[in-house]
């Protein structure tokens, strides 16, 4: 078995109170980086509802992110969320090192890996195994990825839970509340507990390795035999609650197909087929992988396939929803305002008693997000500066009281997936023909 020469791994907080430790000093590295006439702004900002504008040195931003890396968890997984509105947030220095959690987790020490695969496994576990390669080959906000072969030559990539990771998401996401509230994260008058009760339920879920070996099995269903999509095999017989075991696959993070190595045809045809696979999961499926890191798709350039990972963010979808969705989808392509209203009120982005005004606000809005919908032809998300226009129209929409509604909980993660996959088709410069393409789903 290969071995782990030297365990360089930080020990991943597990009880409570050293949780609750450790993100007190994040929050201490916080407003020491903001200062007092910053914490000061905070609360000008807040008071007014406008958002909160955090300016932090690139030494704090580091001491602040190397807190939430360590402790992995929620309090990591919000951060990549924050990191995502880093360009607004904070400031182009300390955006660029916020956008680091995106990529990066502390591997756990060698002799806390140890106890989980004995905890798991049982004594001599090792036995199992031909080959165990103890350095991870990822580690990310709840687990770490390592490679194995098993005694009868199944070649295997087990995701191991951190441990503590499920018992602390009620208190992280608790202590994530105060801290949002604390540094007026959210826009005033707007009660953002449903949302986050909506992330603590997904986040257990994802940290249910049986339930997402389920979600993964019941997606390769659907998927089925397509020739352009690969979905590693869940091995039932060493799997549990803590422990993924599943097919190693090879590949590529699709992201770098915006290399100068691939061809511009490689990069357009990945963007066409995850783009079509979103809207096959909500229109078809009715079953979502919410998750866009893009580390989730590898690009396998010998078979020409895309290997499809991680499914702890499955999330199914109700055919009531999916229904409101395809009429709000119809609507926009063909510019029925009626129509487009009528899906945003069941859908709670706009009340049906609300003043004309702001619907009138929010359907400008739903028009300019469904620009790539009604484009004839291919779309060229290389060239476009939709996302650019979006998030200022719709960040200062959101934070100027204007709404006094919010789409019901549920909808969070797939509003995230839809981003995910506008951001992959952006990163790759890709032209989609996304019309033709939606019209076929709907």
């Amino acid at each position: 078995m290969s071995q782990h020469p030297e365990s360089r791994g930080l020990a991943v907080p597990s009880r409570r109170l050293s949780r609750l430790w450790h993100l007190g000093r994040a929050t201490g590295d916080l407003a020491a980086g903001i200062g007092v006439k910053g914490l000061i702004d905070l609360a000008r900002t807040r008071a007014g509802g406008q958002p909160a504008r955090i300016q932090l040195s690139p030494e704090h931003t580091r001491r602040f992110t190397d807190r939430l890396a360590r402790m992995r968890g929620a309090v990591m997984k919000m951060g990549q969320l924050m990191s995502m509105d880093g360009s607004d947030i904070f400031t182009p220095e300390a955006a660029e090192i916020m956008s680091t959690l995106r990529e990066r987790a502390e591997p756990m020490p060698l002799s806390q890996l140890s106890r989980v695969l004995e905890t798991e496994y049982g004594a001599g576990w090792d036995k199992r195994f031909k080959r165990f390669e103890f350095t991870p080959i990822a580690a990310a906000s709840i687990g770490q990825v390592h490679r194995a072969e098993t005694r009868d030559g199944r070649r295997l990539a087990l995701k191991i839970q951190f441990p503590g990771v499920r018992e602390s998401i009620d208190s992280d996401i608790a202590n994530l509340a105060m801290l949002g509230r604390s540094f007026g994260m959210a826009p005033k008058g707007l009660d953002i507990a449903p949302f986050l009760e909506e992330a603590r339920r997904q986040l257990h879920r994802e940290a249910d390795y049986d339930a997402e070996a389920e979600a993964l099995e019941s997606y390769r269903v659907w998927v089925g035999d397509d020739p352009d999509f690969h979905i590693p095999a869940v091995h039932r017989d060493l799997t549990t609650r803590n422990i993924l075991a599943m097919d190693f696959a090879e590949g590529v993070p699709v992201d770098r197909l915006a290399g100068p190595e691939y061809r511009r045809a490689e990069r357009d045809r990945a963007a066409t087929l995850l783009m079509r696979l979103t809207l096959r999961e909500l229109f078809e499926f009715g079953l979502v992988q919410t998750d866009p890191n893009f580390g989730n798709y590898l690009y396998d350039a010998a078979s020409g396939r895309i290997v499809l990972l991680d499914f702890g963010a499955t999330k199914p979808v109700a055919p009531e929803l999916v229904e409101q969705y395809r009429r709000l989808a119809a609507s926009a392509i063909s510019g029925d305002r009626a129509g487009m209203r009528a899906a945003s009120v069941a859908l709670g982005y706009v009340g049906a008693d609300d003043p004309d005004e702001h619907v009138e606000a929010m359907m400008d809005l739903l028009e300019l997000a469904s620009e790539p919908l009604r484009h004839p032809g291919h779309y060229d998300f290389g060239l476009s500066d939709l996302f650019e226009r979006i998030y200022h129209r719709g960040r200062a929409l959101f934070h100027s009281g204007v709404f006094s509604t919010a789409p019901a909980p549920e909808t969070l993660f797939l509003h995230r997936k839809f981003m995910g996959s506008f951001m992959l088709s952006r990163r790759l410069r890709a032209r989609v023909e996304l019309c033709e393409m939606a019209r076929a789903c709907l």
